[in-house]
């Protein structure tokens, strides 16, 4: 079976000099929830960048199921929905708005996109606040606004970055529901969290990046199976102090 994601010493160098990431290999199939953890600045954004064609790799492949998103980068995008951790949406505009102007972005025809967004705004709850202002809405309404328009071209690898900062701990569940029937659904999900019960509870795979590098790499029960559980198995994998580690 073709990979949903297939990443081949991925590296990327900006014009400053900084290596963002290096040499970074990794493998997600098709219908995965993966776990994508690191601290800030270790390059988690840059590979999710990459891969989505936002900056361009220095080196290396990225391919999203076997297509390469650099070489075919429309053919590849296609099949990606990127839900980024900033609110890069026109604030004025309503939630329908949004979700409809991405299906735009995909060619979708109006009638298509139409019962598209229908779905959507019925499938998060956003019906009573489909036409408000985005600036109006709250911050958990804000997410699921940035959630399904990462879904308006039903791809196939969703890519979630930080999809639940500043939500509160009952709209999170929510989230949580919302991702686990979509994964169900056999949509592949990219997930990276600083939340590490999120990661816990929703991924099968998890891979922990430190310094534009891979450091770990594993089931969730081969890398959070060891005493202290993920959090510990984070910290050491990132270099943590050792009476930090121990003081956990």
């Amino acid at each position: 079976m073709t990979p949903a994601l297939e990443i081949s010493h991925l590296r990327k160098v900006y014009r400053s000099g900084t290596v963002a990431v290096d040499d970074l290999s990794m493998t997600i199939d098709e219908g995965q929830f993966f776990g994508f953890l690191g601290p800030n600045g270790a390059g988690k954004s840059t590979t999710i960048h990459c891969t989505t064609g936002i900056a361009e790799p220095s080196g290396g492949t990225i391919k999203v199921f076997g297509i390469d998103a650099v070489k075919h980068y429309r053919d590849a995008r296609r099949l990606v929905g990127l839900c980024p951790q900033e609110f890069n949406v026109d604030p004025f505009a309503t939630p329908r708005q949004i979700v409809d102007w991405m299906g735009g972005y995909f060619g979708m025809r109006a009638r298509a996109r139409k019962e598209r967004v229908d779905y959507l705004m019925e499938r998060f709850e956003m019906l009573p606040h489909q036409n408000k202002q985005f600036r109006q809405l709250s911050g958990g309404l804000k997410r699921r606004v940035v959630l399904a328009r990462a879904l308006v071209n039903d791809p196939k690898l969703i890519i979630l970055d930080e999809p639940t900062a500043g939500v509160d701990v009952e709209l999170r569940r929510v989230l949580w529901r919302y991702l686990t029937e979509i994964n169900k659904d056999g949509r592949t999900i990219l997930l990276t969290s600083h939340y590490l019960e999120e990661v816990e509870r929703l991924c099968r795979e998890i891979a922990i990046v430190n310094k534009g590098k891979i450091v770990q790499h594993g089931t969730k029960e081969q890398i959070a199976g060891g005493p202290g559980g993920l959090e510990q198995a984070y910290l050491l994998a990132t270099g943590a102090q050792a009476d930090h580690v121990a003081a956990q």
